[in-house]
C-alpha cells in the first residue's frame, strides 16, 4: 500500500545533467535570487550596500527587474505598496546595519497593515557574529535583534545551503494570513561563497490556510440569524483576503448594516442602501454601533482609529472574525473566530438563512443625514471641494497611496474608493512618507493603471529624492502635494491643545521647480483647477508633480 508521503518525484534526465554540471561563477547571493525567482518572484526593491554585493551583483545573471529607490525606507513602503496590490510577498534587499535599520519604519507599517514584504539584509562577515565588537563596518551586537519585535519571523542563515530553505520559510510566513513582512539575514561571506550547488528551481512554499472552527461559525451563524439590529464592521482584513463579494451577499442576506474601517476601505459599496460608509470618526456611527445587538467584525482589531479613539462600548453581542491571533478580543470581548476572512465569511454563508429586515435601509439613510448635517455644521466648504476635486479626478479602479496629512485623514472617512484594495495609507503606524514612493511600488506592480499618491509638504520632504526614482524607471505616478507651510495635523493638534504651535512651521522649496529639476513635469493648481489639472497629469503617461497650495483644517473631533 502506498501512501501520499512516501511518493517522492524522481528527476528527469535534464534535470539530472543540469544538476551534476551547474553553471560556473555562481555565489550565496546566485542562491538568493534564484530562490526568489523559483518562488514566483518577478520584481525586487532595494538599495545597494558593502555587504549585499554578492545579492546585487546575482541579479545580473537573473531574470528578476530591479527597482532601486534612494533611501532604504522608502524601498521598504515600496514593497509594502507592490504586496499589497499584489497579493505576493514582495522581495526587499538591504544592506548591513545603517541601510538595514533605515528600513524600521516601513517594516513597522508593514506589520501594522499586514503587508507580506520578504526582507533580506546582508550581515558583517560570520567572523563577526556572536556580540563580539570585531570592528566591522556596520557591525551591530544583535541586529536580527532590531527586526524582532516588528517582523512575522526572523530567519538567520549561516552557510550557502541554508539560503533556499530559509527564504522560502520565510516566503511561506509572509503570505500565511495575517500577511506581514519577515527577515531573512545572509553574512556577506556567505553572500559571497562560490557554490557547487544546482540551481535553484522551482519551491514549495505554500501559505497554510486558517480555515474558521465549525463549531464557533455554527453559533455566530444562529447569533446573527436571531438578531434584531445585526451589523457588521469590514476592515482589512476583508480586503486583504478578497473576500468582498462574500461580505456583500452575507449583508444583503442579513439586511445588515456594514461600516469599512479606514484600512477596510472598498470593501462594501459606497452607495449602496445598506452602506454606513467609514464615518468611524463619528459619534452617530459609534451610537449605531454600540446599539447593535449582534456586531459582526471581520478583519478588524477594533483599534484607535476603528473605534473612534476607543470610545465605543458595544452594548451587544459581538462576533469577531480576525487572522492575527493578538487582535482577537485585545479591545472588546467577543465570540473570537480565529480564521481567515474570507474563508470565515463562506462558512457563514453556507450556515446563516435570509432574515429581512425593512428598516435597515432607513436607519443607514438617517445616520448618514446625521453625519451629514454634522459637518454641514462647520466651515469646511474647501476641504470637502478638494476631496470631491480629487475623486472627480481619479479614474475607478486606479489606485492611491496618501501620506498622513489632513487631506488623507478626511479622505478616510469621506472618501469613495469605488473598488476594493485601491486606497491604501499609512494609518496602520502612522509614519510620515509613506505616500510617493508606496505608489512607486504600486506602478511598478501593475504599469497599466495611473496611481495617484497625495502628501502634505511635511510629509513631501520624506520622499524628494524618490523623484530620481520615478523619473529613471518612467514610472506612473502622480503625486499631489498639498502645501500648507507646515505640519497640517500636528498644528491643529498643538493649537487646540496648548494654544498655540511649537516646531510645526517649515521653510519648503518650490516643489513645481524642484520637480521640474529632475525631469519631471509639474504644475501650481487652485481648489477650482484641481480636478482638471489632476486628471490631465494621471492621463499623461510617466510621473508628474500638482502642487497646491491651501491650508486645510480637520472636521471637529467627536471622542473627546
Amino acid at each position: 500500500m502506498t501512501h501520499d508521503h512516501d511518493l517522492v518525484l524522481r528527476p528527469t534526465a535534464a534535470q539530472t545533467e543540469a544538476a551534476l554540471n551547474p553553471p560556473a561563477g555562481r555565489n550565496g547571493g546566485d542562491l538568493v535570487v534564484e530562490t526568489l525567482a523559483g518562488l514566483g518572484a518577478t520584481t525586487v526593491f532595494g538599495l545597494p550596500g558593502q555587504h549585499a554585493l554578492g545579492m546585487f551583483d546575482a541579479l545580473r545573471r537573473s531574470r528578476l527587474r530591479y527597482v532601486g529607490l534612494r533611501v532604504e525606507n522608502n524601498a521598504g513602503f515600496a514593497a509594502d505598496a507592490y504586496g499589497r496590490i499584489t497579493g505576493e510577498a514582495a522581495p526587499l534587499l538591504l544592506s548591513t546595519g545603517p541601510g538595514a535599520l533605515m528600513s524600521l519604519a516601513a517594516l513597522q507599517e508593514a506589520a501594522a497593515a499586514s503587508a507580506p514584504v520578504l526582507a533580506i539584509g546582508s550581515q558583517v562577515p560570520a567572523a563577526g557574529l556572536g556580540g563580539g565588537r570585531h570592528g566591522y563596518l556596520h557591525e551591530l551586537r544583535d541586529q536580527a535583534a532590531s527586526f524582532r519585535d516588528i517582523v512575522k519571523s526572523v530567519h538567520p542563515v549561516r552557510t550557502p545551503s541554508q539560503i533556499p530553505s530559509a527564504i522560502a520559510a520565510a516566503w511561506k510566513s509572509a503570505l500565511t494570513a495575517p500577511h506581514g513582512p519577515v527577515w531573512v539575514e545572509i553574512p556577506q561571506d556567505v553572500l559571497l561563497a562560490g557554490t557547487t550547488l544546482p540551481v535553484v528551481t522551482a519551491v514549495d512554499a505554500t501559505p497554510e490556510d486558517l480555515p474558521p472552527r465549525p463549531e464557533l461559525t455554527a453559533l455566530a451563524a444562529h447569533l446573527l440569524a436571531g438578531a434584531e439590529r445585526p451589523a457588521i464592521v469590514a476592515g482589512g482584513g476583508v480586503v486583504r483576503s478578497d473576500a468582498a463579494g462574500k461580505l456583500r451577499a452575507l449583508a444583503e442576506r442579513l439586511d445588515a448594516p456594514v461600516v469599512t474601517t479606514f484600512g477596510g476601505k472598498g470593501a462594501f459599496p459606497w452607495e449602496h442602501p445598506l452602506s454606513l460608509q467609514s464615518w468611524l470618526e463619528d459619534r452617530h456611527t459609534t451610537d449605531f454601533l454600540e446599539d447593535a445587538d449582534v456586531l459582526l467584525v471581520v478583519g478588524s482589531g477594533l483599534g484607535e482609529l476603528s473605534s473612534n479613539y476607543h470610545t465605543f462600548a458595544p452594548r451587544g453581542r459581538v462576533v469577531q472574525i480576525e487572522a492575527d491571533l493578538g487582535k482577537l478580543e485585545s479591545n472588546h470581548p467577543a465570540l473570537g473566530i480565529h480564521a481567515d476572512a474570507r474563508l470565515a465569511l463562506s462558512a457563514l454563508l453556507e450556515t446563516v438563512p435570509r432574515r429581512r429586515d425593512d428598516t435597515a435601509a432607513g436607519r443607514v439613510r438617517a445616520l448618514l443625514d446625521r453625519v451629514r448635517a454634522r459637518i454641514d455644521g462647520q466651515d469646511l466648504a474647501l476641504e470637502r471641494r478638494v476631496l470631491a476635486a480629487v475623486r472627480e479626478a481619479l479614474p475607478d479602479g486606479a489606485p492611491s497611496f496618501w501620506d498622513m496629512t489632513i487631506l488623507a485623514y478626511w479622505a478616510w472617512s469621506a472618501f469613495d474608493a469605488r473598488r476594493p484594495n485601491t486606497m491604501h495609507s499609512a494609518q496602520g503606524a502612522g509614519g510620515l512618507g509613506y505616500g510617493f514612493p508606496a505608489a512607486l511600488g504600486a506602478a511598478a506592480a501593475d504599469p497599466t493603471r495611473p496611481v495617484l499618491a497625495v502628501s502634505g509638504d511635511g510629509g513631501a520632504m520624506y520622499s524628494i529624492a524618490e523623484l530620481a526614482t520615478a523619473r529613471q524607471y518612467g514610472l506612473d505616478v502622480t503625486w499631489l502635494i498639498v502645501d500648507d507651510g507646515g505640519y497640517g495635523i500636528l498644528r491643529e493638534y498643538m493649537t487646540e491643545a496648548f494654544g498655540e504651535p511649537t516646531g510645526t512651521e517649515l521653510a519648503r522649496p518650490d516643489f513645481v521647480a524642484l520637480a521640474e529639476s529632475f525631469g519631471v513635469p509639474a504644475v501650481r493648481t487652485t481648489p477650482d483647477a484641481l480636478a482638471g489639472d489632476l486628471a490631465a497629469a494621471l492621463a499623461a503617461p510617466g510621473p508628474s508633480v500638482v502642487v497646491l497650495p491651501a491650508v486645510l483644517r480637520m472636521f471637529a473631533p467627536t471622542h473627546l
